[in-house]
């Protein structure tokens, strides 16, 4: 009589509970994988839940859903930080995912039959580990905020809540992306004495929402034309939803916006009409970009000063895997992994969500989908030992 061997359910461990994480451990449930998720926050979606309470997509709710769950219609074209962070607690409900809490990951090692995972809670040893802590992990401080000698309030964007603190008071928002101008916009709304917008590379600006549209409608097309054809594209886009801001400290950027898009990650502020009318108004004033901070003021680039009170840094983020797997080899010269769409950097190492590019959030789903198919076909469950070697200098 012949006998069948099959093989156990691989075991997984994912890093992050975000979309990208949640939406990782369902798929690979559904194909019968043992998933424990960590999560360093207090609860799930924790990095979603501590985000500015005025956030809201700039992508609309059909395209950033997670796939099967659209979003309730309740929740409007455009979700709100809120409600994200309950659609995707109840999203983990429903799937009846694992997730530790208050469980931070902070080293990935190969291990005898998979990866250990060094966490606040003691060692985590799996076949397989999935690190989906995204992108905008880490916030990014300009060297000058460093050890300043500023004496008001200085706070990153990571940190800010909203802008009850800053009426009455000189506020300098420095970075012109998405974040940093809707802040200057909900300062100058709340009564500060003066908002300052400072900018270091002008973004390409486009409306959340145009004639009666969604502002990402054309997006998916934009990511496949050659990048100079998009770059022209998304020029005269800009042009018909805002127009022209040179006169208020707004060139026209000399990168085209997919270009920049594919280079750094970045390059394209989405806002509301309200934005605009502001900086054409002055009620943001557009400055140059900060060089160095004195007690009470900023000096800029043009070498003109500017006093604050408060100062808040919209400068970005870094995805902070280097001490969690950058001793593998497997980050490239920006700290991204070589591949963020969860294809195997080594056997049984992927990491998903790390991809630049509007409407990610339903992207993450449809990646995780491919990656479970992958890692729980049978010659993905279990992973192959092989020599790690360094990066490339």
């Amino acid at each position: 009589m012949n006998t069948v061997r099959t093989l156990a359910p691989p075991t997984v461990t994912v890093l992050g509970s975000g979309p990208a994480g949640l939406s990782s451990a369902a798929h690979l449930q559904h194909r019968g994988a043992r998933v424990t998720v960590l999560e360093k926050g207090g609860a799930v979606a924790q990095a979603w839940a501590s985000r500015y309470r005025g956030l809201r997509f700039n992508t609309s709710r059909t395209t950033s859903a997670l796939l099967g769950h659209p979003f309730p219609r309740s929740f409007g074209r455009f979700p709100t930080r809120d409600q994200y962070v309950r659609y995707l607690r109840d999203f983990c409900r429903e799937q009846e995912i694992e997730v530790r809490t208050g469980c931070t990951a902070t080293r990935i090692d190969p291990a005898e039959e998979g990866w250990s995972v060094t966490t606040s809670a003691g060692p985590v040893l799996s076949e397989h580990v999935v690190v989906a802590t995204g992108p905008f992990n880490a916030p990014v401080w300009p060297e000058w905020a460093v050890g300043s000698p500023f004496r008001g309030q200085i706070v990153h964007a990571a940190h800010y809540q909203d802008p009850a603190p800053f009426v009455g008071r000189h506020v300098l928002v420095v970075g012109a992306g998405s974040t940093g101008m809707e802040i200057a916009h909900e300062a100058a709304v709340a009564g500060a004495a003066e908002v300052t917008l400072s900018v270091r590379t002008p973004p390409t600006l486009l409306l959340r929402e145009f004639r009666g549209m969604a502002g990402d409608v054309g997006a998916p097309l934009m990511l496949h034309l050659p990048a100079a054809i998009a770059d022209a594209a998304l020029r005269s886009l800009s042009a018909a939803m805002v127009g022209d801001l040179a006169p208020y400290g707004l060139p026209v950027p000399t990168e085209g916006a997919m270009t920049s898009l594919r280079r750094r990650g970045a390059g394209i502020a989405v806002v509301d009409p309200e934005v605009i009318e502001a900086i054409r108004e002055e009620r943001i004033r557009v400055r140059p970009a900060v060089v160095e901070l004195g007690e009470h003021s900023a000096r800029l680039s043009d070498g003109s000063d500017i006093e604050a009170d408060s100062i808040v840094v919209a400068t970005g983020y870094s995805s902070g895997l280097a001490p969690l797997i950058g001793h593998l080899g497997v980050l490239d010269i920006r700290g991204l992994p070589r591949d963020g769409r969860g294809h195997e950097l080594l056997p049984g190492l992927r990491c998903l969500g790390y991809v630049a590019r509007p409407g990610l959030t339903g992207y993450d789903s449809r990646l995780a989908r491919r990656m479970a198919r992958e890692l729980c076909s049978p010659a993905g469950a279990r992973p192959r030992r092989r020599r790690l070697e360094p990066a490339p200098t």
